[in-house]
């Protein structure tokens, strides 16, 4: 791990008290590090550089291992903030339903970052004429999947059973991947021939994009003593600024409820 030397200096200076003056808060709160985790979404890592280039005070460290894992972590107490997008087949409904299972006494703020578009990511020009789910039980069709606990995944099982396909009827359903972009490379390569994404992973590879459906992207804080004063400050950064105006310029997400508090049972002080 390699630290700049200036932030070494920097933190230094916070240990030290200047002369007649009380430090503020605690050190671990004036360098804010800030642990997101859940599902890889390009506006997770828009949000990073976002972070970086404006708050040299907070620091967001990502682990994309898909929205359930990532609410898993939260429940756990293993990171601050859990980025998700699960579909709950039974309401219809996203996130709220697992959150509101899970969480029963912890303080938490759940927040919609946008709406975006979910489809079939297919090569340029689309040789295959795939037009829909049922598609993908064709012979001459190979797919590349999310791993199991992935938004998308939940959404792609919901979609297979609302078409009664089962999973051994998809060629290479087996075949999981982690990311949107390391998924849409299989199909720019031509090793697959289609698989479920963002409308922002097809933008980025030159795919085509079939849409199929639209989600609510959120993130979920997870309040402690500890990270109170960085995640409110992330919280800010996101709700006050100018980060909504780059997410818009952003293809594949409708920000029209961005920034909306879905649910908040904070008790702030």
């Amino acid at each position: 791990m390699r630290i700049d030397h200036s932030e070494v200096d920097r933190f230094k200076n916070l240990d030290t008290p200047s002369a007649g003056k009380k430090t503020p808060h605690s050190i671990a709160e004036l360098t804010g590090n800030i642990h997101i985790a859940g599902s890889h979404d390009f506006l997770i890592e828009h949000l990073i550089k976002y972070v970086t280039k404006q708050a040299d005070f907070l620091t967001l460290q990502p682990t994309y291992i898909g929205s359930l894992e990532g609410l898993m972590m939260l429940y756990r107490g293993n990171c601050d903030v859990a980025s998700v997008h699960l579909l709950d087949p039974s309401s219809g409904e996203y996130n709220l339903p697992f959150i509101k299972m899970f969480f029963i006494h912890e303080p938490l703020t759940v927040m919609r970052i946008a709406d975006r578009e979910q489809g079939l990511l297919v090569a340029k020009g689309n040789p295959k004429k795939i037009m829909g789910i049922k598609d993908l039980s064709r012979k001459d069709v190979t797919m590349i999947n999310r791993q199991k606990g992935a938004g998308t995944r939940f959404l792609l099982d919901s979609l297979l059973a609302k078409h009664n396909l089962r999973p051994s009827d998809i060629k290479g359903y087996e075949n999981e991947e982690w990311t949107h972009l390391s998924t849409a490379s299989y199909i720019s390569r031509g090793v697959a021939d289609c698989a479920l994404g963002i409308q922002a992973a097809a933008t980025q590879l030159n795919l085509d994009f079939i849409p199929i459906a639209t989600e609510q992207f959120d993130l979920v804080f997870r309040w402690t003593d500890k990270n109170q004063t960085a995640l409110q400050h992330l919280l800010d950064l996101i709700q006050l600024t100018d980060f909504k105006e780059s997410v818009e310029k952003l293809e594949g997400y409708d920000t029209t409820e961005f920034g909306k508090i879905l649910f908040n049972n904070r008790q702030e002080d």
